[in-house]
């Protein structure tokens, strides 16, 4: 099948996928009242190291600004907290806390119910493929020199 118009884009196409799985995530994650946003910010966390902001920015793909005010929410609910970072006393680092960490045990399941589900519809096999290619994506196209 050839697409035509949008659907010829893979930047549109992963948009779209990315849009249809974020939008069966938020549904699982509502009755903690947690966005997908602030839920990659305290699964980034769950390791218990910290991060600072600009670590964590990277790896939340948020933008400073949002990331920052994702935060402060966390922190009104006491699902994380800033202290002293564990490898520089002098950084500030953001870690999840007791409660953080308990809600996240809470929706964990939920969670790999909602990635199970995807797999079911799409099929086990290809989204196992489906996830090494696009980690080989963007690996690909982080060493890849792009035009600018």
């Amino acid at each position: 099948m050839t697409a035509s118009g949008l659907g010829s884009s893979l930047a549109y196409l992963l948009s779209r996928a990315e849009r249809s799985v974020n939008r069966g995530l938020a549904a699982v994650l509502a009755g903690e009242d947690v966005t997908v946003e602030q839920w990659r910010i305290m699964r980034a966390l769950a390791d218990g190291r910290g991060e600072s902001m600009g670590e964590l920015a990277e790896a939340v793909l948020m933008p400073h600004p949002t990331l920052t005010k994702a935060v402060d929410r966390l922190i009104d609910r006491a699902l994380v907290y800033r202290g002293p970072s564990k490898g520089d006393r002098r950084r500030v680092a953001v870690f999840v806390s007791g409660r953080g960490a308990e809600l996240l045990s809470r929706v964990d399941g939920a969670v790999a119910e909602q990635q199970a589900m995807i797999a079911l519809a799409f099929g086990q096999e290809r989204t196992g493929q489906l996830m090494r290619d696009l980690e080989s994506l963007v690996e690909a196209l982080d060493h890849a020199e792009l035009p600018t």
